[in-house]
């Protein structure tokens, strides 16, 4: 199989990297599609994966050097292909290489980082995630694979209806759409979040929000189970104010 997949590669990545062919939409559908002719029948996922590591597996040694692909902008768009990123790894359990390599997850990938910073294009969201990733910026957050969530939703705040977030417990975050604002844990989604839109007590946030309104901010909701105790749920606000370092909250290093 690797060495249709070479073939295929070869002929139709335009001179760019593997990475480039996974993560481009164009280039991937092509690449996908000549797979299909060159009588690769496995899923777009397992080929797109395979591609992706080939580097990594030295079968694609020999080939021509890469054309370089970056974009002047990324500054602007970077922040939310992050929180699109850590959002599908938190709430599907999904690795980057994973959404990437898979077509539908990948547009559903697109399509949350656009909420946060609209009108780019899918391989730029995409490709800021990747370059994340190789500046580690993108390190596990490993309490959070440990307590994991029951659902998780991530909207614009003006589209939020305080009566139908759960009244549980759990986790939330709200964005910008260039920085991490304010994380924080509660025994009461419901009346935590209702307290922060109404007048939040958190005095930096709520300046914040009556200098700048609501319009471009967006909230992420984790639901814990019912079984997850303080101490765990305390210890996961700990570990995402650390490695998101939100604007408004003391941050214990």
């Amino acid at each position: 199989m690797r060495h249709k997949i070479r073939d295929v590669f070869l002929k139709e990545c335009e001179g760019y990297s593997a990475d480039r062919v996974v993560a481009d939409p164009v280039l991937n559908e092509r690449f996908l599609e000549q797979c299909r002719q060159a009588g690769l029948l496995e899923a777009a996922t397992e080929l797109n994966s395979r591609l992706l590591n080939s580097r990594k597996s030295g079968w694609l040694s020999g080939a021509p050097r890469a054309k370089k692909t970056s974009f002047t902008d990324e500054d602007e768009y970077r922040f939310a292909s992050e929180v699109a990123a850590r959002f599908f790894e938190h709430s599907r359990g999904l690795t980057l290489d994973q959404v990437i390599c898979d077509p539908v997850i990948a547009s559903e990938f697109d399509a949350t980082a656009a909420k946060i910073a609209p009108g780019y294009t899918p391989l730029q969201y995409r490709w800021a995630a990747l370059n994340l990733r190789k500046s580690k910026r993108l390190k596990p957050e490993s309490i959070s694979q440990v307590v994991t969530s029951c659902s998780a939703n991530l909207g614009p705040v003006n589209e939020v209806e305080v009566d139908r977030i759960p009244a549980e417990q759990g986790i939330y975050i709200f964005y910008s759409t260039t920085a991490t604002l304010y994380i924080g844990e509660t025994g009461n989604l419901r009346r935590r979040v209702g307290k922060h839109l109404d007048h939040s007590d958190n005095k930096g946030l709520a300046h914040w929000f009556w200098e700048n309104g609501f319009s471009l901010v967006h909230l992420e909701i984790r639901v814990l189970p019912h079984t997850t105790s303080q101490r765990a749920r305390c210890a996961l606000e700990r570990e995402l104010i650390v490695s998101r370092k939100p604007v408004f909250n003391i941050q214990h290093i």
